[in-house]
């Protein structure tokens, strides 16, 4: 499928929610014809500053819908969209109004796993007691329902949504094909910084 690609410096996970403030003029020409035409677009992420590569962003995305718009001003659009599914990549081409394109292949969705009992039970309630607290206090939950609670790699997609994990291992967690592996380390992260304990 040919998709136009947004290139931020933040990683969007399927299922995830990613608010977005678009003020340069020819990421809005993309969002408004996404948004008229229904169109996905593609949310990849850039590489390191220190990288001079021909293409800037690394060559795994994910395909993102457009849920919810807001035009303050002609200056500039928030937009809130939803992610639906990785892909990998052809050769990106550049068009004349900087606007990158790609013919992507999609990525089949992590395999329904549930989380591993005897370890990895922890993480999953304490996402379920983080996720309470937003909604005890009034607040927008940063995760959409359903919950998924039982998927090892929903689990392990929202912890890395929440938790301040730099964004090239954020990326590299997100290609990981095992959602158990993805949530193996996700655990150890938490672990180690006290979140969860044994």
């Amino acid at each position: 499928m040919k998709l136009a690609l947004l290139p931020l410096q933040a990683v969007l996970f399927p299922d995830g929610r990613l608010n977005l403030k678009v003020v340069e003029p020819r990421y809005q020409a993309l969002m408004t014809s996404c948004l008229r035409s229904g169109r996905s677009f593609g949310v990849v992420t850039l590489k390191p500053t220190s990288e001079h590569p021909p293409v800037p962003f690394e060559s795994i995305g994910c395909l993102a819908e457009l849920v919810a718009c807001d035009s303050p001003s002609t200056e500039v659009m928030h937009l809130r969209c939803q992610g639906v599914q990785r892909f990998d990549m052809e050769t990106p081409t550049c068009d004349s109004e900087g606007l990158w394109h790609v013919e992507a292949r999609l990525i089949d969705p992590d395999p329904l796993q549930a989380p591993s009992a005897e370890w990895q039970s922890a993480a999953v309630q304490a996402l379920a007691r983080a996720l309470d607290v937003f909604e005890a206090q009034g607040k927008t939950p940063p995760v959409a329902r359903p919950h998924r609670f039982h998927d090892a790699g929903w689990v392990a997609n929202r912890w890395c949504e929440l938790l301040p994990i730099p964004t090239p291992l954020k990326y590299q967690l997100m290609t990981l094909p095992d959602p158990r592996v993805r949530l193996q380390l996700v655990d150890g992260f938490l672990r180690r910084h006290g979140i969860v304990k044994d």
